[in-house]
C-alpha cells in the first residue's frame, strides 16, 4: 500500500508540474502581440514537457509500490509553428514586403489549455486533501 508521504509527494509533483504549465500559458497570453524579442523576431509560444519519474528510483519501495510514478517538467520547448502574417507596411518590424509576423499564439487554444491545467491543479488539491483526511482518520483509529 502506498504510504501517506509517498502519496503526498506524488500529488505535490503533479501540482508543481501544473503550476509550471499555467505559468507558461500565462507567458504565452502575455506575449500574444509581441513582435520583437531579444532573440529577434516575434515571440514563440512555449509548452512544458512532462516526464514520469518512477518513485522507486527516488527511494526504496515495496513491490506493490514499484509501478508508481511522479511527474516533473523535463523541459520547456518552443512551438515551431509559424506565426500569422499581417500586412502592416508602416510597422517597424514589418519585412521588405510590408508583412508583419505576429506570434504563433492562439488565444482560444491557450484559454482551453488554462482551463485544463486549472482543473488538473484542482484535482491535485483534492488528492492532497483526501490523503490528509485518510492520515487523520488513521491517527484517530490509533487513539482508540
Amino acid at each position: 500500500m502506498l504510504g501517506v508521504f509517498s502519496a503526498m509527494d506524488i500529488a505535490a509533483s503533479g501540482l508543481s508540474a501544473e503550476r509550471t504549465r499555467m505559468n507558461t500559458i500565462a507567458s504565452n497570453l502575455a506575449n500574444a502581440q509581441t513582435t520583437r524579442t531579444a532573440e529577434g523576431g516575434p515571440y514563440r509560444r512555449v509548452d512544458p514537457v512532462f516526464e514520469a519519474i518512477a518513485l522507486d528510483k527516488m527511494r526504496a519501495l515495496s513491490p506493490s509500490e514499484r509501478s508508481v510514478s511522479m511527474v516533473q517538467v523535463s523541459q520547456i520547448v518552443q512551438d515551431q509553428r509559424p506565426g500569422h502574417m499581417v500586412y502592416s507596411p508602416g510597422h517597424p518590424d514589418a519585412n521588405a514586403d510590408g508583412y508583419l509576423e505576429y506570434p504563433n499564439v492562439n488565444i482560444v487554444e491557450e484559454m482551453v489549455n488554462m482551463i485544463s491545467a486549472s482543473r488538473a491543479y484542482e484535482a491535485g488539491i483534492s488528492s492532497v486533501e483526501a490523503t490528509q483526511k485518510m492520515a487523520s482518520s488513521a491517527l484517530e483509529l490509533g487513539r482508540v
